[in-house]
């Protein structure tokens, strides 16, 4: 799945709260920041039916060897 990148301004104290809960979920704040935007656009019924799921945490598997 294709990622869109965009900038974000944000005020620095509301970062750090992104960030520290991101912490305590063991997630990057830019996967934080997109599971509060999910969970808002579900509440309001606003999700797009066909959005894919958030990509696994960590690194992608390493290709085998016989590729």
């Amino acid at each position: 799945m294709e990622r869109k990148n965009v900038a974000l301004r944000i005020d620095p104290a509301v970062y750090e709260a992104i960030a520290k809960w991101a912490r305590d979920e063991t997630r990057s704040a830019n996967a934080q920041i997109e599971v509060m935007l999910r969970d808002s656009l579900r509440r309001a019924g606003r999700l797009p039916k066909d959005v894919g799921q958030i990509p696994k945490r960590g690194r992608p598997p390493l290709a085998s060897q016989d590729e």
